[in-house]
């Protein structure tokens, strides 16, 4: 599919997760708002390859005072590397959750193709999306940098990392649900989102 039409498609998509604030309008950031929204996701310039680490473990008292939440826990790792390809650099995430009344470890992953800003200019997001209609997730940061602010609709996630049919289900986002504040911790809190051994190498040593 040709870049034109990824772009739109994939704004599109953004613009679905931001279910919270429907009211308002958004923009594609420019060359620059992009690069400053990486260096404060990434602690940094990103380099080649970067890695951001985003934890929630949801205590007793919270998830009493929020009944209808179904996540009792939340890891979101963001990366981000520089293909020979492009020059260009290309940020992914993976999503790892486990709900409140549902055993097993669910996760999900896919690309992140916008920095947007709203209309006010007084949020950056990063908008991504799961391959397939699968929904996705806009990525933002608290103002001191310390944590992710995590939108979502919907988005399809897997048990245990395994992309099979009898698998697959769906993480909907209830009254509960749709925003998440994830606390930034040492990448190495996300090494069980990683598959790949080469990269969970690089990962430990970001």
């Amino acid at each position: 599919m040709k870049l034109a039409l990824i772009l739109p498609l994939a704004l599109a998509a953004f613009i679905g997760v931001a279910r919270a604030e429907e009211a308002d309008d958004f923009r594609e950031a420019t060359t620059s708002e992009a690069e400053t929204f990486n260096a404060r996701l990434y602690a940094g310039a990103p380099g080649k390859t970067a890695y951001a680490c985003f934890v929630r473990r949801y205590d007793a008292d919270h998830l009493a005072r929020h009944p209808k939440q179904k996540v009792a826990s939340m890891k979101l790792l963001v990366s981000a590397e520089t293909f020979e390809a492009d020059e260009q650099l290309h940020n992914s995430f993976r999503l790892g959750f486990r709900y409140r009344h549902r055993s097993g470890d669910f996760d999900s992953s896919g690309s992140c193709h916008h920095t947007v800003l709203t209309k006010q200019g007084s949020e950056v997001r990063l908008g991504c999306g799961v391959d397939c209609e699968g929904g996705g997730v806009g990525i933002a940061l608290s103002k001191d940098d310390k944590s992710a602010i995590v939108r979502l609709d919907s988005i399809r996630v897997w048990l245990h990392n395994k992309p099979d049919d009898e698998a697959e289900r769906s993480l909907v986002a209830g009254s509960d649900d749709g925003i998440f504040r994830l606390d930034r911790v040492d990448n190495s809190e996300c090494a069980a989102l990683v598959t790949d051994r080469k990269e969970l190498a690089a990962l430990r040593h970001k």
